[in-house]
């Protein structure tokens, strides 16, 4: 069974989702580790209710950002991962990390990536005017969101939305991207080569509700 680590900030709510996948079939593999930089991620929780390993790595104790990572890839490594996955986890972390888990580490953004990386994306779509918004699964690098892509999932802009509310209609459509995406890179569809993602000739096929993939080989 393929092993998959998450790490998380905050909810967890895409983490949640990722270990419903695999306990419904979804995904073919098992959430061995849920590993947070705060305490107060409320992620744990639901975790440990799931008999999930946990574990607290705080950012704020060490003296630089160098240490805490060689810290978290230790952390990391102990659980023998095949993958990792950052959900919500609000860290950058350094070249020597990214690049121990160079393709086999994926993120989930918030944005149409390449269109807004970084923190605040709801609010520059809203800026911006833009009629579309939505989220990006991608293989992680040492240049911050700007990993080949996975998929995306678009979401429409509403004349109404406020940061809020566009902001929970994008993180509903998160949960399915990262799921499928995930599976993707699990079966090995979805494949880091050269710095970009190809998909396989038995590429699985997303459900038409907006997603788009990486390139086919």
């Amino acid at each position: 069974m393929t092993r998959i680590v998450v790490l998380i900030s905050g909810r967890g709510s895409n983490m949640r989702a990722i270990v419903e996948a695999c306990q419904n079939g979804i995904i073919d593999g098992s959430v061995v580790a849920v590993i947070s930089n705060t305490i107060k991620a409320v992620g744990l929780d639901y975790a440990q209710s799931q008999n999930i390993d946990t574990a607290v790595l705080d950012h704020t104790q060490f003296s630089d950002r160098n240490e805490f990572d060689t810290q978290l890839l230790t952390l990391v490594d102990s659980y023998q991962p095949d993958w990792l996955v950052l959900a919500g986890f609000m860290r950058v972390l350094n070249a020597d990390f990214v690049n121990h888990f160079l393709g086999r580490m994926v993120n989930i953004h918030p944005s149409l990536l390449p269109l807004y990386p970084g923190l605040n994306t709801h609010k520059k779509a809203l800026a911006a005017g833009d009629t579309e918004h939505g989220a990006t699964a991608h293989f992680v690098t040492p240049e911050l969101d700007a990993g080949p892509t996975i998929a995306q999932t678009r979401v429409p802009v509403l004349p109404t939305d406020t940061e809020q509310t566009l902001a929970n209609r994008v993180l509903q459509a998160e949960h399915e991207l990262i799921t499928q995406a995930l599976q993707l890179c699990v079966s090995g569809v979805a494949r880091y080569t050269n710095g970009k993602c190809t998909l396989g000739n038995n590429m699985t096929k997303i459900p038409a509700t907006g997603h788009q993939q990486g390139e086919p080989s």
